[in-house]
């Protein structure tokens, strides 16, 4: 008997016993669970990029000082451990004696919101041009994907960088070309997805049952395209806040004094070489969390690809 079969037998899921919808809930959050875990990168990804949105959420509480304060004594003070740093600033401070362990806390908020706000942006926008795409087929098919390989052939960075110039700087206009930038791989994603899909017998009872487009559509396809858009969506995730991070550092996302990690690391660059832990320390925090968001996406595609799950 496989772990799956065990406990499908245990939940009362097995062949011949009643099934409960919070039976089959069950069984299938615990074999995710069961192929996320075997992939150990994946699971040292999640606790890591949990501490950091523990962090996030109770920055007010953890952080010893406001990010914005400045103290006049202190400047470029090293981290602790090193001669002449103090514990009062574990992690040193900057070029305004503005205090670094508290700046990356809070600017671990900025760059977990930006993921979230453009993340959302694109894929709402992306699976339902997606979904249409491929859907109606025609040229309302050609005309979109067109559209999408033209904004696919910019390099993203130099896309993103020309529509917060129109826009405007700022960490809002900044999330907005983020998003446009990323939205055509969900949008291909999906397509592809729901034209693999809109063949099959159940779609085709569906439609001879009744069904709506709309409900052909959302209701009867899309769920069944979910895991790839899933994957992708922590893959966009991680690219967006590198993106923010690429932007506020060239001086177009978040504009200082928001301590945001891409905004330190522009403020703090004329000091690499006298004042390291100015520089590094945001550099690490930006690797640390995309990272982490990687190897946890890579846990996801295991855990909800059926070709790459082993029994």
């Amino acid at each position: 008997m496989t772990h799956i079969e065990a406990q499908k037998a245990e939940t009362g899921t097995g062949p011949g016993a009643p099934v409960s919808a919070w039976a089959m809930r069950k069984a299938m959050l615990s074999e995710f669970w069961y192929y996320f875990s075997q992939n150990k990168g994946a699971v040292i990804g999640l606790v890591v990029f949990s501490i950091i949105v523990f962090l996030a959420v109770f920055a007010p509480l953890i952080a010893p000082h406001s990010p914005s304060l400045q103290n006049r004594e202190a400047l470029l003070w090293p981290p602790g451990w090193m001669e002449g740093g103090t514990w009062a600033y574990p992690l040193g401070t900057d070029a305004l004696g503005r205090d670094i362990f508290s700046r990356l806390i809070f600017g671990a908020r900025f760059s977990l919101f930006i993921g979230v706000v453009v993340v959302t942006l694109s894929v709402s926008v992306g699976v339902i041009v997606g979904l249409i795409a491929g859907f109606f087929r025609g040229w309302i098919d050609t005309a979109i994907m067109r559209v999408m390989d033209v904004i696919l052939a910019f390099p993203s960075l130099l896309l993103a960088l020309v529509l917060v110039a129109i826009l405007g700087p700022g960490l809002t206009n900044a999330m907005i070309a983020i998003a446009l930038i990323l939205q055509p791989h969900f949008v291909r994603l999906t397509r592809a997805s729901v034209l693999s899909e809109r063949e099959r017998e159940y779609v085709i009872s569906a439609r001879v049952a009744g069904a709506g487009k709309l409900r052909l559509m959302f209701k009867t396809i899309l769920p069944n395209c979910l895991a790839p858009l899933i994957v992708q969506a922590t893959l966009a995730f991680s690219n967006a806040i590198l993106d923010a991070a690429a932007l506020g550092f060239l001086g177009v996302g978040a504009q200082p004094p928001t301590p945001e990690w891409g905004t330190m690391l522009a403020e703090a660059r004329e000091f690499i070489l006298r004042a390291w832990w100015v520089v590094t320390l945001p550099g690490l925090a930006i690797l640390i969390t995309v990272l982490a968001i990687n190897l946890m996406g890579d846990g996801l595609r295991d855990a909800l690809d059926p070709k790459l799950k082993q029994s």
